[in-house]
């Protein structure tokens, strides 16, 4: 009965997972057809799709810690029922502003969401093998929301107005906070102490400044602000890390990254996010402006990616049958730098299927990183801190992404300059410029930028071949340990599930 009570529960945590996910992408499709309703101009449409992802990087560590400290299954349902009541007053929003304080709000509802549902895997399945198919199931699930995320905004804004998009969102969390206090397990840590209002504070003020200068440093050539905006943060970064050392009871225990294995993987998972977003980026730009495609034709043709680290996710427990975890991963992330190595030969109209190849491959690869890997950190740490484990494995992902935007996108940028040999600073710019200009010469234009655009996409397959290759090589080292007899873990909830592999202490 237990067990069908944690499958049951899964079920339920699962449903959540994929519609945020999907809510997340899908904004991005809808964000024209917003801007067009709300007649919010480029700064506002900036903050209403930012506004939301910076609130959740900036509490999801505040986030992880609470849950540990009153409840996890609460803290996910009083995220649940903000999310959906937020979600509603985003889809009638009258103008901008409004949107973009209920855009901001609903990134605090959304940081309770990743780190609750992980933290509660942990709990609702202590044995080794069962939780590394559950986690690899939750990841599996986030992948296939970002995938279909622009497939449903595509279908919702043919039939209904831009606010579906955000009431999409709504049914998974109403069932979410109507049925978890009769499917979810509680858990709270008698050890946690009290919430420590200035390590909140410093929190926020550290990632807030941070991730700012990086999404800017990727779209901006003013470049003070945003390298202003890091100095910050990572000056009041270093106030917050002092101040967790000293403490017995920290916000965030970074107390766990003396675990070599734990460092490792965490490492491994922002490196792999930064290969993943920065190709992203560049793929998408790819077709639409050398390809031609249209916004919705291209988020079908990339939907490949989110589906194939979602296939690599859903598959990592099997490899474990025949693999060690590290041999797993390691083996995917060569997948992977193949798949990126498919990128280098790209050209042109023809080149669409080996493209589509790349990125599937690429992506199927990562999939035994981000299951196993996150469940490797999950299992580093007793179920008193699985909250705070799952806080820092979230915000490793999360500045990962952003760090892939800006740093592959602006190293692009340069070589496309270079290779465009001065006649245009971007793909963008050439293709606004070849409508103003006679036939003959926008036609050399948009050959030129196409063409050092095609450069700039060799050359990030090659930065992230070559990263999933350095990965492959740290996970090498770890050695893996004799799997966790079936049930152990229900006797001693303490334990770390030893079917993962870990560094020598």
């Amino acid at each position: 009965m237990r067990i069908n009570r944690a499958k049951w529960g899964l079920a339920l945590l699962m449903l959540p997972t994929l519609i945020v996910a999907m809510d997340m992408t899908a904004l991005l499709l809808a964000l024209p057809h917003l801007a067009a309703g709300l007649g919010a101009d480029t700064v506002q449409q900036l903050w209403i799709s930012d506004g939301y992802g910076l609130m959740v990087a900036g509490l999801v560590i505040t986030m992880g810690t609470l849950g540990d400290r009153i409840g996890r299954r609460r803290l996910l349902v009083i995220g649940a029922t903000g999310f959906a009541a937020l979600s509603v007053a985003a889809a009638f929003a009258t103008d901008p502003l409004t949107l973009i304080v209920v855009r901001a709000l609903l990134g605090v509802f959304g940081a309770t969401l990743a780190p609750s549902t992980l933290a509660l895997i942990t709990n609702m399945f202590p044995d080794g093998r069962e939780r590394g198919r559950a986690i690899a199931t939750w990841a599996t699930c986030q992948f296939t929301g970002g995938a279909l995320g622009p497939v449903l905004a595509g279908f919702l804004l043919q039939r209904f107005w831009w606010g579906s998009v955000f009431l999409a969102a709504v049914p998974a969390m109403v069932l979410l906070a109507v049925a978890g206090p009769f499917l979810l397990p509680e858990y709270r840590s008698d050890r946690a102490g009290r919430l420590d209002p200035a390590s909140v504070v410093l929190s926020l003020a550290a990632v807030l400044p941070m991730v700012y200068g990086i999404k800017q440093l990727a779209i901006t050539h003013a470049v003070a602000v945003p390298l202003a905006a890091l100095a910050v943060g990572t000056g009041i970064g270093v106030l917050f890390v002092r101040r967790q050392l000293r403490m017995p009871a920290p916000l965030l225990d970074l107390r766990l990254l003396r675990d070599r294995s734990f460092s490792a993987v965490l490492v491994a998972l922002v490196f792999a996010s930064i290969a993943m977003a920065g190709t992203g980026l560049l793929v998408t730009q790819y077709m639409q402006g050398v390809l031609g495609h249209s916004p919705m034709a291209s988020a079908l043709l990339f939907a490949p990616m989110g589906l194939g680290v979602a296939a690599g996710t859903l598959s990592a427990p099997t490899l474990t049958r025949r693999l060690s975890p590290p041999a797993a991963i390691a083996a995917g992330l060569l997948v992977s730098a193949a798949g990126a190595a498919l990128l280098t030969v790209v050209d042109g109209g023809g080149g669409l299927p080996v493209l589509m190849i790349g990125i599937a491959v690429l992506a199927l690869g990562t999939g035994p990183l981000f299951a196993l890997g996150t469940g490797l950190v999950m299992s580093s740490v007793p179920p008193e801190r699985a909250g705070s484990a799952a806080s820092m494995s979230e915000t490793g992902n999360y500045f990962g992404g952003s760090l892939g935007f800006a740093v592959l996108g602006a190293a692009a940028a340069a070589v496309y300059r270079s290779a465009a040999h001065g006649t245009s600073d971007s793909l963008s710019g050439a293709l606004a410029t070849a409508g103003r200009l006679p036939a003959a010469e926008a036609a050399s234009l948009l050959r030129t930028a196409r063409s050092a655009f095609t450069v700039s996409l060799h050359v990030t397959g090659v930065v992230a071949a070559l990263i999933f290759v350095g990965l492959a090589v740290l996970v090498t080292v770890m050695r893996p340990k004799p799997p966790e007899p079936a049930g152990a873990g229900a006797a001693d909830e303490g334990a770390t599930v030893a079917e993962f592999a870990s560094f020598p202490k």
